[in-house]
């Protein structure tokens, strides 16, 4: 599969110009279809026009007609001048199947129609038939003939008349000029203020563009000013982007300084222990020398405690909200809970859980990993043969969570309930074993708009209760 790739110019294809090409063959395609049925229609009432005229034509040789013996003759001239004059264009006949042509005008003296079998076509008494006929020099006529009873009530005859319709074909020529003439016109009007409308309705994403240029530079903050609905998500999102990356860095920033401080204690002691240890081995006092041994190894340790909790703050995710995935709570715990009975197979911890299996976490699942790594470690680490962990929406509605960890060990004392959650910008007011996990506890839940709270089970152990908000 392949992908599109930029242009050498750094941009990629435009929208504006896709929509400039979609709308405008939409628009050759309905001016088209336009012109063509503008076109027919003009078309069809010229002929339908012509029909009409020579329908007059019929009536007027009607109107004037006498017959004497199988022949016709006219008592006064014709209003109509044209059946006078030798091909004028207009020409009549009247004529029956038996005889052919009984009657002919002085204007089609010379003229003989294209087909020959014209005059031998029956025509039923009161049929109307139109006709196009196309002469010999691609001439085109308009003819139409009338099927007449005569007075006798014996003898049918037919009216016809044909005039040339070089004269409508020509008025019809004229019509479609003007009419694509127009209609060009019109295209090229509707294009010019298609493509005015188009800058105007893709200036918002010109603008965010430029925005976003801003920020690059340093001159705004984020993206600023009234958007689109259509839009407005797409800027929401990035400034909820851009805040989290700059929240990231200064997480970075802090997170340095915070290591740097937290490391200058231990380093001090170090840095002391070791001229103390050449003086005691130049004595030859093994147990002293031990028990500097012993305290630079708890110093280093120390050390290796301060820079694994610096890392989890700096990498700790801070993406919450509408760009943040759909973590399953029961499948997270379940995964825990699994990988932890193997670590501690050799205490045979009993474990339960009572877990709604539709809660949904919204955010990272490394840090929904990390937080309940954490607790339920020091469950299974201080607890002597029973963990329990329960989830549920218990009093905190739709939009939140309560977890619930717990096991059978000692417990922690009230008084230092609130001390195991302190964290402060140096590590080292951390205490063994569960400060430092509660810790990093504390601050992934601050990032999530989330407490924790330490109580007393009735299992006899700890109680560490999670509230989540960022629950879906």
């Amino acid at each position: 599969m392949t992908s599109r790739q930029p242009s050498a110019n750094g941009s990629g294809y435009s929208l504006q110009s896709r929509f400039l090409i979609a709308f405008s063959l939409l628009l050759f395609v309905f001016l088209g279809l336009t012109g063509l049925v503008l076109d027919s229609a003009f078309r069809a009432s010229i002929e339908a026009g012509a029909e009409e005229r020579l329908q007059v034509q019929i009536y007027l040789l009607l109107a004037n007609a006498e017959e004497d013996n199988g022949e016709f003759y006219f008592l006064q001239d014709l209003q109509e001048d044209r059946f006078g004059q030798l091909n004028s264009g207009l020409y009549g006949f009247i004529s029956s199947t038996a005889y052919g042509v009984l009657w002919r005008s002085d204007s089609a003296r010379a003229f003989s129609l294209p087909e020959d079998d014209f005059f031998q076509r029956r025509l039923e008494v009161g049929q109307t038939r139109f006709e196009r006929l196309q002469g010999e020099n691609d001439d085109v006529y308009f003819s139409l003939s009338y099927g007449i009873l005569w007075e006798d009530g014996i003898s049918e005859y037919s009216f016809s008349v044909v005039e040339n319709a070089a004269p409508y074909y020509s008025e019809i020529s004229n019509f479609r000029r003007s009419l694509w003439s127009w209609l060009g016109g019109v295209s090229v009007l509707l294009l010019a203020m298609q493509f005015l409308l188009l800058r105007w309705g893709l200036l918002p994403l010109r603008r965010i563009a430029d925005d976003l240029k801003n920020i690059e530079s340093g001159a705004d903050d984020k993206l600023e000013g009234v958007y689109p609905r259509e839009i407005q998500g797409v800027t929401d999102n990035l400034n909820l982007l851009i805040e989290s990356e700059r929240k990231q860095q200064s997480r970075y920033r802090t997170t340095l300084g915070d290591l740097a401080h937290s490391l200058k204690t231990p380093l001090a002691v170090i840095s002391g222990i070791l001229p103390r240890m050449s003086e005691e081995v130049a004595q030859g006092d093994r147990d002293a020398v031990q028990q500097q041994i012993r305290s630079a190894n708890e110093q280093l340790e120390r050390m290796n405690q301060i820079v694994s909790y610096q890392l989890q703050r700096a990498v700790k995710s801070n993406h919450t909200g509408a760009l943040s995935r759909q973590v399953n709570i029961a499948v997270t715990v379940n995964k825990v809970l699994d990988a932890l009975k193997k670590v501690y197979a050799d205490k045979a911890m009993t474990v339960s859980t009572d877990l709604d299996e539709q809660l949904l976490f919204r955010g990272d699942e490394r840090d929904l990993l990390e937080l309940l790594g954490n607790v339920i470690d020091n469950a299974f680490k201080y607890g002597r043969s029973a963990v329990r962990v329960s989830a549920s929406r218990e009093g905190l509605g739709a939009r939140g969570v309560r977890l619930e960890i717990e096991d059978d060990g000692d417990g922690i004392p009230l008084e230092k309930q609130e001390f195991v959650l302190q964290r402060g910008a140096r590590a080292d007011t951390l205490v063994q074993g569960q400060g430092i996990g509660l810790a990093v506890v504390t601050d992934i839940l601050k990032s999530y708009g989330g407490e924790i709270q330490v109580q007393q089970s009735d299992l006899g152990g700890a109680s560490i209760i999670i509230i989540l908000n960022a629950v879906a």
